[in-house]
Formats: structure tokens, sequence, C-alpha cells
């Protein structure tokens, strides 16, 4: 009897995942069809079913949707870039020198604790108004400053994480400390730094999209987005707000499947 028996294979995370996302979305349908149905004397909707969200969508279609996004990811691309480049460079500084690390690290605190609606109001005004179809200048601005904090202290963690006998042996043979940084840290820190730069994808487009919010843009998901909420359209608003969240998700996938082929050890493999 013990022989016939069938060993329990585990369920994988991924059914579980879409379980999960079934289980929300059957939720989300019955509150916004009874309770969420009306509210207020004016009987509004103001949440959707995700069958209107989806009727929305498909009627906008690619024609709507397409140069929203196309200067928002435009956005956020170049301030991931910008940010997550400068905060590399002064990671990798703070090892040749490092005395500079009080100061990098205030830096990053600095732009980490920057109030973003404050910081967004400066930009406006200092800045001029984009072309259409152009990015703006403030949202690849914000979406550098969402990815630099989280990017230098992940890379300063992981530089500083090297084996010191490696370290000893490269002091031994005559190198510097650029030379440990480029032998020995860069290889211990590769995991960390590929982490950091996985989780700066959804802060950057995120970034992008609060730097639309501020205005003078003639494109972009924010726009968009507000222009919806002027218009009172709730399906429209909640169509591109999951459409933002399933970009900035893929982007956040797609990294990771880089993180692992370019270092399949910090996962297991």
């Amino acid at each position: 009897m013990a022989d016939a028996r069938v060993a329990r294979r585990p369920i994988p995370s991924s059914v579980w995942g879409a379980v999960g996302v079934v289980g929300v979305v059957a939720l989300w349908w019955l509150l916004a069809a009874t309770v969420l149905s009306c509210l207020g004397p004016s009987c509004a909707q103001p949440i959707p079913t995700p069958g209107q969200v989806a009727v929305e969508a498909v009627q906008r279609g690619w024609a709507y949707f397409a140069p929203q996004f196309g200067v928002t990811l435009a956005e956020a691309g170049l301030g991931y870039l910008w940010g997550n480049g400068l905060a590399l460079l002064f990671a990798a500084l703070v090892l040749v020198v490092p005395r500079l690390e009080g100061v990098v690290m205030q830096l990053a605190t600095i732009t980490y604790c920057l109030p973003i609606v404050a910081m967004g109001m400066v930009l406006i005004v200092m800045l001029p108004i984009p072309k259409a179809g152009d990015a703006s200048a403030t949202s690849i601005i914000l979406a550098a400053l969402s990815v630099f904090f989280t990017t230098v202290v992940g890379a300063l963690l992981g530089l500083k994480a090297a084996d010191r006998s490696a370290l000893d042996v490269v002091a031994v043979y005559g190198g510097s400390r650029l030379t440990q940084l480029v032998k020995v840290r860069l290889v211990a820190a590769l995991p960390a730094i590929l982490n950091a730069l996985q989780i700066a994808v959804p802060a950057a487009f995120l970034g992008a999209v609060l730097g639309e919010f501020f205005g003078k843009v003639q494109a972009g998901v924010g726009r968009a987005m507000m222009v919806a909420q002027v218009d009172f359209n709730a399906p429209l608003v909640w169509a591109l707000a999951i459409l933002s969240g399933i970009v900035a998700l893929a982007g956040y996938w797609v990294v990771g499947l880089v993180a692992h082929a370019a270092a399949p050890w910090s996962k297991g493999a």
C-alpha cells in the first residue's frame, strides 16, 4: 500500500498567483456591481466593473494607448538610465575614495526624502514646455530621483560584501582600490546591483507618471489620466491604471530575467 501511494506534488506558485488574480477580479466585480454601484445623491458609480473597464480599453484601442505609453516609457527609460547610472558611479566612487561615503549617502538620503510634489512644482517653473510628443524633463528628473537612493544603497551593500581574503590577495600583489573594485567587488556585488536595478523599474515608471501630473505635457499616461478624471470617465482611469501596472510589472519581469541570466548563482541556480 505504501508503494502505491502517489507523492503529492507542491502546487506551483504561478497557479496560486493566477488563483489570487481571479479572486481579486471576482471580488472587484461583485463590489462594483452591488455595494459600490450607486454612491452619493447623484448615484454615481466611481468604481466601474471589470467588464466596463475592458470595454473602454477595447474601444480606445492601440491608437489611443500607444502614444500615451510611448511618451511615458521614454521618460521613464531616460530617468532610469540617468538615475541608476549616477547611483552606480557614486557607489563606485565611494569604494575608491572611502571618505566620500558620508557625502554620497547624505545626497542619496536627500533625494529620497524630498517631497515629490514640491520638487515637481519647482521643476515645472524652471523647465521649458516640451513639444508635442517629446519627453518631459520634469518626468525624467523625477524618474531619476525615484531610483537613485535604492540603487546607491543596494550597490554599496553589494560592493562591501566582497570576500576579504580575495581583496587581500589583490592588495598583496600590488593592486589598487580600483583594481579591487574591478576584479573582486563588482563580481561580488552583481546580484545586489541587479536586484536594485530590478526594483528601480516600477519606481522609474511611477516617477515619470507623477511628473506628467504637474502639467506642461502634450501626451503621456499622467496627462491621459487627468483628462479622463475631468471627463468623469472612471472606466478609462481604471484602464490606464491597470495597464500602467501591467507595463511596470512587465519591465520588472524582463530585468529579472536579465539578472537571472547574468548572475544565476544569486537565485540558487
